[in-house]
Order: structure tokens, then sequence, then C-alpha cells
């Protein structure tokens, strides 16, 4: 087997798991919408192990992972683990003490923050890897890339398990996190 027949496989298992624990719940969060659940792949212990253990393959090399706050905790955690690195969480604005380096950036609703300590860590020139549950709009993950830039991260790697189709979040991390950063899923949804 080479590394890309690994890689397969890995995707094979999560996308299977995803495939028979995923809960669809109809007109969530608004009429017309199909919500795709995957807390019940999570729950779930082989799914857990499928999903972490494709996304980390997808990070293969970082030298720390960041998750997004705050299912990017959960997946992060577990990969960081399984990769034998550290985890640096990204939080919401106002959940860490100072100081903090912070971004404030636009949601389809208003604005927000993302912080990280700016003391404690040391992320210059470190190559880290983003994770979290969803890419849909590509704001909140753009926005957590340039904090860890802003702290001297080199970002290289965005992962998640659920890209979701028709959304800009691709084209958002190509113009906002520049043309290097690689984007893994593990489905479309």
């Amino acid at each position: 087997m080479t590394i890309d027949d690994g890689a397969d496989v890995r995707l094979a298992r999560a996308r299977a798991a995803i495939d028979e624990h995923a809960r669809l719940v109809p007109d969530f969060p608004s009429p017309g919408v199909e919500f795709k659940d995957l807390t019940p792949v999570l729950a779930d212990a082989d799914g857990l192990a499928a999903v972490v253990d494709a996304l980390a393959h997808a990070c293969a090399g970082a030298e720390l992972v960041a998750g997004i706050d705050a299912r990017g905790f959960l997946l992060g955690g577990a990969v960081a683990r399984q990769l034998g690195t550290g985890l640096v969480a990204v939080r919401k604005g106002g959940k860490l003490p100072p100081p903090v380096i912070g971004v404030d950036y636009q949601l389809e609703y208003g604005t927000a923050r993302l912080e990280i300590p700016a003391d404690g860590i040391d992320l210059a020139g470190r190559r880290v890897a983003v994770i979290d549950d969803v890419l849909a709009t590509g704001g909140t993950v753009v926005a957590a890339t340039r904090l860890l830039e802003q702290a001297g991260a080199r970002v290289d790697t965005i992962a998640v398990i659920m890209e979701l189709a028709g959304f800009p979040g691709r084209a958002m991390i190509s113009a906002g996190a520049g043309p290097g950063v690689r984007v893994h899923n593990l489905c479309l949804g």
C-alpha cells in the first residue's frame, strides 16, 4: 500500500462513518435548509476515530494544531494528540485573560472576534494546522489564520470534517489566507 492508498483508506473510513451516523435535520436553521448534524458521528467511538485519523493525516507535518472555538477544540485536541503536537485554542473574544492577540472579522450578521494568549505560546515560525468542523463562508478560518500569522505562525493547512457545497469558503481562504494554504475536507455537505 502506498502513502496515497493510506490516505484513500482513511478518507473512505471517515466518509463511511459520516454517512452512517450524521443526522439530517430538515428546515434548520431556517426553512428549506437541510442541516447535517455531525454530533452523532463524534459520539460514535469508531466514527470519532475515523474522523480524527483522516484529519490527522491531512495535517501531517504540523508542529502545532489550532482548534477553533468550540468544536474545533474537540477535534483539534484529538488530532494534536495523534500527531504528538500541542494544541492552540483559538477562542471567541472575551474568553481569555489578558494579554491577548485578537482579530475582528465580519460575519453574515455582524462582527465577531477571535483571540489567543499573547504570552506563553511561542508561535514564531512554527507550522500550524487549523482544525474546525465545518467550512461554509470561510470567515472564521480566515480570521483564525490571520490571527495565528499575526502571532508569527505559518499556517499551511486548514482541515474540516465537512465543506458546504455552494458556499464561498475556499475562495475566501484563497483571497484572505493566501493561495499556499491547503484546504482538506472529509466530505461535502
